[in-house]
């Protein structure tokens, strides 16, 4: 068994969602959005730091996903994206969590099947896997997309490397 938390970082909105994934079956714990209400870039920084510790401190998780930056035409905007997942991955870091990164991409062809997949289909298929009574807000989805993300990663990896240990141990009995 294993709680994830997963991060969509943003300056102004930052995501969270919060799972736990025990074998292939994968529960709802929480979500929701950290606002920021500070006009300077320092100020949301703290509040970001400040948020993610609190949600960590509420459902200890065992593991911290984030989503990786995505470079756009706007470097301003990236630099700034940068700064919101430091301040998040921080907060992790400070728990002594490790931190696994994830590609938006990747996220989203885990969660849709697509890395194409716009975020009404995250949060379309983030209901129906997570089985939620609603859909949730677009940047819990993302978030929660993260942790679903981290938890079938893991799992692929986990089983090839059992896999793999397998292989060797029979190739030189």
């Amino acid at each position: 068994m294993s709680i994830i938390l997963g991060i969509d970082p943003g300056s102004r909105i930052t995501g969270y969602g919060v799972i736990r994934q025990q074998g292939r079956h994968l529960q709802y714990l929480g979500s929701g959005c950290i606002r920021t209400s500070e006009k300077e870039l320092p100020g949301r920084l703290k509040q970001i730091y400040a948020g993610v510790t609190e949600i960590i401190t509420q459902f200890q998780p065992d593991v911290f996903a984030i989503e990786q930056v995505f470079m756009s035409k706007n470097a301003d905007s990236a630099l700034k994206l940068g700064q919101a997942r430091g301040s998040a991955i921080v907060a992790a870091v400070n728990a002594d969590l490790p931190v696994y990164e994830y590609a938006a991409r990747l996220i989203k062809q885990a969660v849709v099947g697509t890395g194409g997949a716009d975020k009404v289909q995250v949060q379309h298929m983030v209901q129906h896997m997570l089985k939620l009574p609603a859909k949730p807000q677009a940047d819990a989805a993302d978030a929660l997309g993260v942790a679903i993300c981290h938890a079938n990663t893991n799992k692929t990896l986990v089983a090839l490397a059992g896999k793999a240990t397998s292989a060797r141990k029979g190739r030189y009995r």
